[in-house]
């Protein structure tokens, strides 16, 4: 989004405002769509030249989202024309402030806390290498555990083993099936 300076602003509105200049004659010199001149003076003349400045993002409570969102429907105003009224820049949050109120009321329009981001977490701590120990400092369970899990793996790679010798078999009677 191109941002324009106070000054070309406060030019463009007043050929429109004093000269009576169209919106599309003004900004076309400028190569500024007629809607954003029609914004500018819209402002300007609802709230004067602070309704042309630059502002900071504003967090709005809800109490003030409500009392927008109550102004727009009794007066059947739209979303520009709200947002206009009540000089806020972007007319886009105010429908995002009416569909949070009709799923959850007041209470969804309150604003969220925005946490601070995370700094870098800390480096997990390495663990200290396992030292084996000695078959006399350990239990039973732990020994007899040690000693499936060895026969388990004795037989998988004897299983293994045997698959590989057959595996040179089997690729030959399926060359000559092709």
């Amino acid at each position: 989004m191109l941002r324009y300076s106070e000054s070309l602003k406060l030019s463009i509105i007043s050929r429109c405002v004093n000269e009576n200049e169209s919106y599309r004659a003004a900004g076309r010199p400028y190569g500024i769509d007629h809607s954003t001149v029609r914004r500018w003076v819209a402002r300007y003349k609802a709230h004067g030249a602070v309704g042309i400045t630059k502002k900071k993002l504003k967090h709005y409570d809800a109490d003030f989202k409500l009392s927008v969102l109550q102004r727009m429907w009794e007066d059947s105003l739209s979303y520009r024309q709200t947002a206009v009224l009540f000089n806020i820049h972007g007319s886009q949050c105010i429908p995002d402030w009416e569909k949070c109120y009709e799923i959850g009321g007041i209470d969804a329009l309150t604003p969220r806390r925005r946490r601070k981001p995370r700094s870098m977490p800390e480096p997990p701590v390495p663990k200290e290498p396992d030292v084996p120990q000695s078959d006399e400092a350990k239990s039973r369970e732990e020994l007899l555990a040690e000693l499936n899990y060895l026969r388990m793996e004795n037989a998988y790679l004897k299983k293994l083993k045997a698959l590989t010798q057959e595996q040179p078999v089997l690729r030959k009677h399926k060359s000559s099936k092709r």
